[in-house]
């Protein structure tokens, strides 16, 4: 049986931790607290002033300054954030939070658990790579796509706060991001090696298939050459264009079939993930696209991208991917920030329809404007009548602007009080009463309705008449029809489109 060791933080705690490494980094050797609610990490090597200095500022004021504002309980499920450092047999560690309990590997892979992952940790990079997911991963941990949409959803929203703390992660990669898709959840960790520039530099360049091209073409240069590219928001912004590229469509964006240099292999990944980065779906170049012959077959569909282009994702995707792989591939200051990703993958959930084939893997997919929607992972026509409210917010009283805002309906599709009001944004920041569904959609003998259930303006404005709906009614949705969901500033207006397929 391990002994049990006490001793106390630098900030006067008493901890305890069971002598018996559980898990070992290149940087540190973790250890459970006796209850397993927290872990204790020491890092293998003496630390220097600046580590140190570092580390108390992550447990200390920048901790302060993310958890204990409006929201920052929001903040501790996205997370794995040190609450405490200390010093121990001469060396230094800290303590973090331990990891929740679904995002451990609740079923064995595939045959018997033939890579022994029950109870391992959910690295994102299980759900990211087809040959993982279609070969050794239990489908009941795989989730749908729509919930693969939720975990980029939250995963931009972490980054997004780390950034507007002046903070970057400096290593965001699938191994520093803990996934559950079946639940649709994302935790970011290993947040010790925080970057603040100016002040604290990076330990790491990066996990490659991460690491910015800027960062590899660099590389060879000296750390304080001032044409150095090290690790900033900039190569943060690059790492979460690829994570949500992959966990959307399972292959890399700049993994093609390209060859730069048929002798060296090392000069050749160099020149591919630096230099001369190009993506594999890249508009115009099309010399960089992903070679069939030369993929697994458990990597099909995904791996063809004339099959299930990026373009699946929907335009609000589509336009970021643009920006991220063709026109900030090479020029970090124009690539999107995590809050234009948060921004689209909110727009991108109102999009989705739930696939009509019961056998469909993936379960759901972005509606594609067309008069002949059809799912594209298996193929499945949309068949029946399909509502799309377009909304328009107005800016001042009786004119309303388009909000390039659609909301798709399906049956017991919810809406929220962000989509009555612009103004209201789904973030950290909602209140619990603005969590709560305001009404909701129902397809009953072939009619589709709205059902009021908190929204007490609700007006049917089609005609002069105005016809309000009260809460408690239901209203029955037409082509053409202008519905009033909110007066005063912000509040929306919806034209209805019926499409018949």
């Amino acid at each position: 049986m391990a002994k049990v060791v006490k001793c106390k933080t630098l900030d006067g705690q008493d901890i305890e931790f069971v002598d018996d490494i559980i898990g070992s980094g290149a940087m540190k050797d973790v250890y459970f607290s006796p209850d397993k609610s927290y872990v204790v990490g020491f890092y293998k090597t003496g630390q220097d002033a600046q580590a140190k200095e570092r580390l108390q500022m992550i447990t200390g004021k920048y901790r302060e300054n993310i958890f204990n504002q409006v929201g920052g309980d929001y903040w501790k499920h996205l997370f794995c954030w040190p609450t405490a450092m200390l010093e121990h047999n001469g060396k230094l560690g800290m303590v973090a939070p331990a990891y929740a309990r679904h995002f451990f590997f609740e079923h064995g892979s595939k045959n018997n658990d033939m890579l022994q992952i029950k109870g391992k940790e959910k690295e994102g990079k299980w759900f990211a790579a087809p040959n993982l997911r279609n070969r050794f991963v239990d489908t009941r941990e795989l989730g749908d796509w729509l919930n693969h949409i939720k975990v980029c959803l939250l995963l931009a929203r972490a980054v997004r706060r780390m950034h507007f703390a002046g903070l970057a992660h400096s290593d965001l990669s699938y191994k520093n991001v803990l996934v559950d898709p079946s639940r649709g959840m994302a935790c970011v960790i290993d947040v010790d090696g925080l970057v603040v520039p100016g002040k604290f530099p990076p330990d790491v360049v990066g996990t490659p298939d991460f690491i910015a091209p800027e960062v590899i073409q660099t590389g060879h240069l000296a750390k304080d050459d001032p044409a150095r590219c090290l690790p900033k928001r900039e190569t943060d912004q690059h790492a979460l264009a690829v994570l949500i590229y992959m966990y959307l469509l399972y292959r890399h964006p700049l993994r093609g079939g390209k060859v730069h240099d048929l002798n060296d292999e090392q000069r050749d990944e160099t020149l591919t993930m630096g230099e001369r980065a190009l993506f594999v779906e890249h508009p115009v170049d099309k010399s960089n696209r992903i070679k069939i012959k030369n993929v697994k077959p458990s990597e099909l569909p995904w791996a063809d991208t004339d099959k299930i282009p990026f373009t699946v994702t929907g335009p609000y995707l589509k336009a970021l991917f643009l920006q991220a792989f063709v026109n900030g591939l090479h020029d970090p200051a124009v690539r999107p920030s995590a809050n234009d990703w948060e921004t689209a993958l909110v727009k991108t959930v109102d999009l989705v329809q739930p696939c009509q084939s019961p056998a469909c893997e993936q379960k759901w997919y972005v509606f594609d404007n067309s008069t002949q929607p059809q799912c594209p992972f298996c193929g499945t026509p949309f068949k029946g009548k399909l509502p799309v409210l377009n909304l328009y917010s107005s800016r001042k009283e009786g004119s309303y602007r388009p909000d390039n805002h659609r909301l798709m309906v399906y049956t017991n599709q919810s809406m929220f009080p962000w989509h009555a009001n612009n103004l209201i944004v789904p973030n950290e920041k909602l209140a619990d009463e603005q969590k709560k569904r305001i009404g909701y959609f129902v397809l009953h003998n072939d009619r589709w309705w709205l059902v009021n259930e908190r929204m007490p303006d609700l007006t049917d404005v089609t005609d002069e008449a105005k016809r309000p709906v009260a809460i408690g009614e239901k209203l029955e949705l037409k082509d053409g029809q202008k519905i009033l969901f909110g007066k005063g500033d912000g509040g929306r207006l919806a034209v209805v489109q019926m499409v018949e397929a």
